[in-house]
């Protein structure tokens, strides 16, 4: 049975103008995310990410550490939102919430606004990934495996897909994912299946300092 492994990018640069570049922590966490692969002893894997320079840089530094072969296939499907265009559309503004309290609330009223007049709607976004991933399943034989590198709100968009969860799991799930961690799917006959998400024990004891959010 064919595993998808599913790998939110490093940590970008924060407070920086262009978040679009890993940290030097970033890069880091995409060579432990890599040594864990490695270890999992994947089959022949295939090697995707989105074409955003957080998510192919992240791809490239897992290759390299885990010694995977395959070319870098990428595709704009699995991108992220725009999270700034989104937060000053839909959030209040306000100088007392956070970050991410900002974040939920524009996301929120993103996947209810049916129209999202001046942008993509969340349907339109949710359906690309899935697309994505259903043309991807489609192409693994039985002997191979494939690694994917995107970012919170795919990994949620098709979480909460596999899952049947209403708006509020879906916020849930992307206000929690973690950089580099590794969610899993199996491909089986009867379609795709969420085995885990957002795993990140690689992150775990010494290794704690590793672990971020955004």
């Amino acid at each position: 049975m064919p595993l998808i492994c599913l790998v939110r990018h490093g940590q970008g640069s924060i407070d920086t103008e262009d978040y679009d570049v890993l940290s030097g922590l970033g890069r880091t966490q995409a060579a432990a995310v890599g040594e864990e692969l490695a270890r999992r002893g994947l089959r022949d894997p295939h090697l995707v990410s989105g074409t955003l320079s957080r998510q192919r840089d992240t791809a490239r530094l897992i290759a390299d550490t885990a010694g995977f072969k395959r070319p870098l296939h990428q595709d704009p499907r699995w991108n992220e939102y725009d999270h700034l265009a989104l937060v000053a559309r839909y959030a209040p503004s306000s100088q007392t919430a956070s970050v991410q309290d900002l974040l939920d609330h524009a996301l929120m009223a993103w996947m209810r606004d049916p129209g999202a007049s001046g942008g993509e709607t969340w349907t339109t976004f949710a359906e690309g990934a899935a697309a994505a991933l259903a043309e991807l399943a489609a192409a693994l034989g039985r002997g191979s495996d494939a690694v994917v590198v995107t970012s919170g709100g795919i990994l949620a968009a098709l979480c909460g897909a596999l899952l049947s969860l209403p708006p509020e799991g879906v916020v849930a799930l992307n206000r929690v994912a973690v950089n580099a961690s590794v969610t899993t799917l199996a491909v089986g006959t009867s379609g795709t299946t969420l085995l885990t998400f957002n795993e990140h024990a690689h992150f775990a004891g010494d290794q704690r300092h590793l672990l971020t959010y955004r």
